[in-house]
């Protein structure tokens, strides 16, 4: 297998490992709490405290990935979240546990946007899409197979085996990543700016905690408010920072780009709907429909399988429409199938659920491809770091906000209804509020040029210049035609 589809298969093992390990404890915290001797609630510090080492360590994976090489920080990240794997298998204490937590999330903040930066540094950019459908994939199978996957091995095995699973996995990436990929650094790294990380840091730490608590239940509402509140003080005052230092942690003069921005602004909108699938759809099925965890992981796993299906399919499509007409349709449809969970109540036939959900799974893929595709489009390799870097933090922000908004419609339903119990009916608001706000996103889409990405998608200017001049030409025989008409009828 040539290095064109060996890498991506190297750093989609590493994603799907971070991806599917950030999930998979959900279901298996009561068999490890009872077993280090605390309560559940208590254990979920252990997924909040991941989630706050991603969003402080990622704005630094940039330079790291320049100064020390691209390869050299991948493999490192895989080793510290083995580590952190491994200390979470041998905990003892909820202290212990949330300081392997921590860790292993320090190494999934350098494994996702380095990870990434390999692929765009090895990887021709005519060969991109195809590339980026193996990175999209994982992201989208490891938060749905996650809680199936950790419900099976807790009840039928360990829980410790949730995270030794990782060991055999992370040892053959770096095995192949040292073999694989090449050692590419920065020549010329740039200052590392302390002070803007700190900023970025404590702003992404504040607003992403914050709004991931939101979502679990797990501290009031005022509290929740003022951690996201200074992390938008911290935000700000980092975004004052930027536009005084030439090398900033977060650059965000990369929005000038016409597809960066729409990947930035359109992706954050179609990521937050979306992203609340994995947290609503689980509990509609679980305290909806009385379904048990596993079966609802495995309704739940259909998406995948439509994910998956799309795999095969996605540099066609693009190549056929283009990124900007693609982008812009299938965000309305992916947006479609999302509000169709709305429909759903304990008489609709699973078969019927099973299919909205996988079909609705190919669409949404096949849009996450695109826009992880598309943002690099008209980015330069001295900038690249500085893109992935952006990227990923944009997509953890969208996935903490997609599960706050999720909950908060939740919740404000009860307080409508004025009920205390969640039943299968209180979800459909929150479905069609998430699908509305996936949907504006296509306004974003199509601000983009025409021939967006032609690049990376394969469709030529030519083609598309020559398919404008086919439509105007059209047009002017039309127009000419019905003059001559009227001429006829004047003489």
């Amino acid at each position: 297998m040539d290095k064109q589809r060996l890498i991506p298969l190297i750093v989609a093992t590493a994603l799907f490992m971070e991806n599917m390990d950030s999930t998979v404890i959900a279901t298996s915290l009561p068999a490890i709490a009872a077993d280090i001797g605390t309560s559940p609630l208590t254990l979920k510090l252990a997924i909040t405290s991941y989630l706050l080492s991603l969003a402080v360590f990622i704005p630094a994976s940039g330079w790291t990935a320049d100064r020390f090489g691209a390869r050299m920080v991948f493999t490192i990240a895989v080793a510290v979240f083995m580590v952190g794997s491994i200390g979470c298998a041998l905990s003892q204490s909820v202290t212990h546990f949330v300081i392997a937590r921590i860790l292993q999330g320090m190494g999934g903040a350098m494994m996702t946007p380095v990870g990434r930066l390999v692929l765009l540094r090895s990887i021709d950019k005519s060969a991109l899409v195809n590339a980026m459908t193996w990175v999209t994939v994982p992201a989208l199978i490891g938060p749905v197979i996650g809680p199936p996957l950790g419900g099976f091995i807790t009840t039928y095995f360990s829980w410790h085996w949730i995270f030794l699973i990782n060991i055999p996995i992370g040892l053959l990436g770096i095995f192949l990543a040292m073999k694989y990929i090449d050692p590419i650094k920065s020549e010329d790294p740039e200052r590392f700016d302390l002070y803007g990380l700190v900023l970025a840091g404590t702003g992404l730490a504040g607003i992403a905690f914050g709004l991931s608590v939101a979502g679990l239940n797990l501290l009031p509402w005022p509290i929740i408010a003022g951690l996201v509140a200074v992390g938008s003080i911290s935000m700000t005052l980092y975004v004052m920072h930027a536009r005084r230092t030439g090398s900033p942690v977060l650059d965000f003069s990369l929005l000038r780009l016409s597809t960066m921005r729409a990947a930035i602004i359109g992706g954050f909108l179609f990521r937050l709907g979306i992203g609340a699938l994995p947290f609503l759809l689980p509990l509609l099925m679980q305290v909806g429909f009385g379904l048990s965890p596993f079966q609802s992981g495995l309704v739940t796993f259909s998406s995948a399988v439509g994910a998956m299906g799309m795999k095969t399919l996605a540099a066609r499509i693009i190549r056929t429409f283009g990124f900007r007409n693609m982008m812009t349709i299938n965000a309305v449809v992916s947006s479609v199938f999302l509000a169709a969970c709305a429909l759903f109540t304990i008489t609709t036939p699973l078969l019927l659920i099973f299919i909205i959900l996988v079909v609705g799974g190919f669409f949404r893929s096949l849009q996450f491809t695109a826009i992880n595709t598309v943002a690099y489009a008209e980015v330069e390799p001295p900038q690249m770091s500085r893109a992935t870097t952006l990227v990923s933090v944009n997509q953890q922000l969208a996935i903490s906000a997609g599960v706050a908004v999720g909950a908060f419609c939740v919740e404000s339903t009860l307080a409508l209804r004025h009920a205390t119990e969640l039943t299968a009916d209180v979800f459909a608001p929150a479905f069609i509020v998430v699908s509305i706000i996936s949907a504006v996103s296509a306004w974003f889409f199509w601000q983009m040029p025409d021939d967006a990405g032609h690049e990376i998608s394969g469709r030529s200017a030519v083609e598309i210049s020559s398919r404008k001049g086919a439509a105007k030409a059209a047009v002017k025989a039309a127009s000419e035609g019905t003059q001559d008409a009227r001429d006829q009828r004047l003489g």
